[in-house]
């Protein structure tokens, strides 16, 4: 099934005005916001939907505080729509929506959507660093750092993570139901799951939790490179938002990442870089825990700069 990545997640809110604040401050761009909700879009035009908790057109929260109430995947064409109908239509409703889209649930319990992608293609150089020997270098003259550029905006939705009672059950329905693969797995936690329509290292990654837990632990937009996240995510903090981890870089998947918390019950993070894999990868399986989480993690720290009134003294708290 050529399902492509996620093309929407929507989040139902009590307070819409601080999160459509918190989203456009991320640098995401706003489309229609009212004072019921609104679309908040990276540069290819994958989003963030938000509206109130109380909208009866969204699908119900599922409980324990999870606000993201659907999300929707893109497919490549309208064939791929009628698999998936075909295949979800043998043991759950599969509702038919507007405009040729449809909506069902997978075994965790989270309402799915599928259409056929209406995201941009984008032609954007991303970060190319000047490396001694090697052929791939920024053009002579071009600055890899540009302050006057304007905001930073994300590019496309990267992934979301998910708790889930049984990552057993729940990787199961991805794979064998809708075509995904594993391309790393956490033992003792989940998967990483790649849909067959991206070279992505992963859109999904499942982490079994106890029931009681069960939502989202955080999404993602793609950025750039390196130097878009950490400029960022410092003006991210700059304006008042919690750094909840990182900056640094995962080594499953290989992406940077820096994490906030965020006002929909779960984290955000800013990625970039993330590794690409083709039917020729094989997975890996790491244990759980901070030793393979992260290849490096830095701590953000005030601004500084060396000068005869600010001597190098080993403190960097």
């Amino acid at each position: 099934m050529k399902i492509v990545g996620l093309e929407t997640i929507i989040f139902g809110v009590e307070d819409v005005a601080s999160c459509a604040t918190f989203l456009t401050d991320y640098g995401l761009f706003p489309i229609d916001v009212t004072e019921t909700g609104g679309r908040f879009e990276a540069l290819d035009g994958t989003a963030v939907v938000l509206a109130h908790a109380s909208d009866e057109s969204i699908p119900a929260s599922i409980g324990n505080g999870c606000m993201m109430r659907k999300t929707v995947m893109g497919v490549a064409d309208t064939a791929t729509i009628q698999a998936i109908t075909e295949e979800l239509s043998k043991d759950r409703e599969v509702r038919q929506l507007a405009g040729g889209s449809i909506e069902s649930t997978d075994d965790s319990g989270f309402v799915i959507g599928f259409q056929v992608t209406t995201r941009k293609e984008l032609n954007l150089a991303g970060e190319i660093s000047n490396v001694p020997g090697s052929p791939f270098q920024r053009p002579v003259n071009h600055r890899a750092v540009q302050l006057d550029a304007g905001p930073i905006r994300p590019r496309t939705l990267s992934h979301i993570v998910y708790f889930v009672p049984d990552p057993v059950k729940a990787e199961a329905f991805y794979v064998e139901r809708l075509g995904f693969r594993c391309t790393d797995r956490f033992e003792g936690a989940g998967p990483f799951l790649q849909p067959a329509g991206t070279l992505d290292h992963h859109t999904h990654f499942l982490i079994g939790a106890p029931p009681f837990m069960q939502g989202v632990e955080h999404f993602t937009f793609h950025f750039g490179g390196p130097t878009e996240v950490m400029q960022n995510g410092s003006q991210f903090v700059e304006k008042g938002y919690q750094a909840f981890w990182g900056p640094g870089r995962h080594i499953m998947g290989s992406n940077w990442f820096w994490y906030f918390n965020s006002p929909f019950a779960c984290h955000i993070e800013m990625d970039a870089d993330m590794d690409l894999h083709d039917q020729n990868w094989s997975p890996r399986a790491f244990p759980m825990g901070a030793d393979n989480s992260q290849a490096f993690l830095l701590r953000y720290r005030s601004k500084w700069s060396p000068g005869k009134d600010t001597p190098n003294n080993g403190d960097y708290e």
